[in-house]
Parts: C-alpha cells; structure tokens; sequence
C-alpha cells in the first residue's frame, strides 16, 4: 500500500473524533446558532495566522535529500498567505467586529494545537507538519463547503460571510491530490510513523477546538460601544 491511503487508514479513528464534535453534529442537523459560527471562525483565525510562519519553518529546516518537499512547501506558501484575513473578512460579514476578533486571546485548546505544531516544526522534524496538513486539508474536504451551505441557510448569512469556508472547500479539492502525491513519496517507514502519530495528535487537539466553542466567542457586534479596562 502506498503510504497516503496507508496514513488515511491509520488516522480513521482520529477523523472520527473530530466529526463527533457537538457542534458539528448541530451544524448538520440545523441547530447551529451564529454565535457557534463566529466561535469557530475566531478560533480559526487564532491558528490559521500561523500557516504561513510555520509553512515557513518547515522549509527552512528539510534537509537538502528533501529538496523536492521545500519547493512544495513554497507552493503551498504562496496558496495560504493571508488567508487569516479572511477570516476576518467573514467575522465582521456576519456582524461582528473584526478588529476585536485581531486583537483577542485564543482558547487554551487552540493554543495547545498551535503550540504542538510549533513545537513538531522546531524541535521534532518538520516532516511531522504534514500530519497537521493532512488534518485540516482532509477536514476541509469532508465538510467545509457543506457546512457552509447549511450554515448560510439556516442563519440567512451574506455569502460573503463564508469566504474560508467555500475557497477552502474548492482549494482542498486540488490540495489533497497534491497532497496525496507528496506523501506517497514518503517512503521510510520512521518518517511515515512520525506523520500518522502527528496527525493523530491533531486531529484530538482539533477535535478539542470544536468541543471548545460551546464556551461562545465574546466579540462585540460592529457599532456596540467599547468599554475601557
């Protein structure tokens, strides 16, 4: 078996964690509320911010037998650079204030994710970036586009509110093949131990995220006054 079906297998249970998540079980079922919708977005800007600087990271440290992997990395640089803007874009599109949204603290869970992937990056070998990759490329793929389907007509949203969601529901499409063509040239077994346990810290560590926006978003809507202190 070539190693992506391989990695696929053996994060199955992973993925599966994932989906259970509460609040995406409300998204389907047509219960998901706009605060749960800007919860998800603002803890999605607080680690889509870092794609690019650890994308970054991960070429600067490949060693030159991977010569191959950097010049994907450059690509899939050039493809996610500014893509927290968006996200941004889509928050105050739904009413809320974007500027707070920069400015505010992540949840503990998104900081853990952010914090293992850095730490994958710099201290345990880049090549492990590629099990988060494989995350959320592959959640991107299962449900983005059709969570924002839902969400759009249950909440009565502008479609410009769901510019992550869509662009990344048609750019994954194109990723994953890439993807896949990447990861089947990942042919020692050490290496591609290191991906499959990195995904699957990721997708638990993802899954928390999602588990953790029932805990709401706390971003005021555009023209509420400020409170100093």
């Amino acid at each position: 078996m070539s190693f992506y079906p391989a990695l696929v297998e053996r994060t199955a249970a992973g993925q599966r964690y994932l989906l259970s998540a509460p609040i995406i079980t409300r998204c389907f079922t047509g219960t998901i509320t706009l605060d749960d919708y800007v919860a998800f977005l603002l803890q999605a800007y607080h680690h889509v911010k870092h794609t690019v600087p650890l994308l970054m990271g991960v070429g600067a440290r490949l060693p030159e037998s991977k010569e191959w992997l950097r010049t994907a990395v450059a690509e899939y640089i050039e493809e996610e650079t500014g893509h927290q803007e968006w996200v941004l874009n889509d928050i105050a599109a739904c009413g809320f204030d974007k500027d707070a949204a920069r400015r505010s603290q992540p949840h503990l869970s998104t900081e853990v994710m952010v914090a293992y992937a850095w730490d994958l990056v710099q201290r345990v070998n880049p090549l492990g970036f590629f099990g988060m990759v494989h995350v959320l490329e592959g959640t991107s793929i299962s449900i983005a586009s059709q969570a924002a389907d839902v969400i759009k007509a249950k909440l009565a949203l502008p479609e410009q509110a769901f510019s992550y969601l869509y662009s990344h529901g048609a750019l994954d499409q194109e990723h994953i093949k890439f993807f896949e063509g990447l990861m089947n040239r990942i042919t020692d077994s050490a290496e591609q131990d290191l991906i499959v346990h990195s995904a699957n810290v990721i997708y638990h560590l993802y899954g928390n995220i999602f588990r953790g926006l029932d805990a709401g978003h706390g971003l005021p809507r555009l023209g509420e006054p400020r409170h100093a202190g």
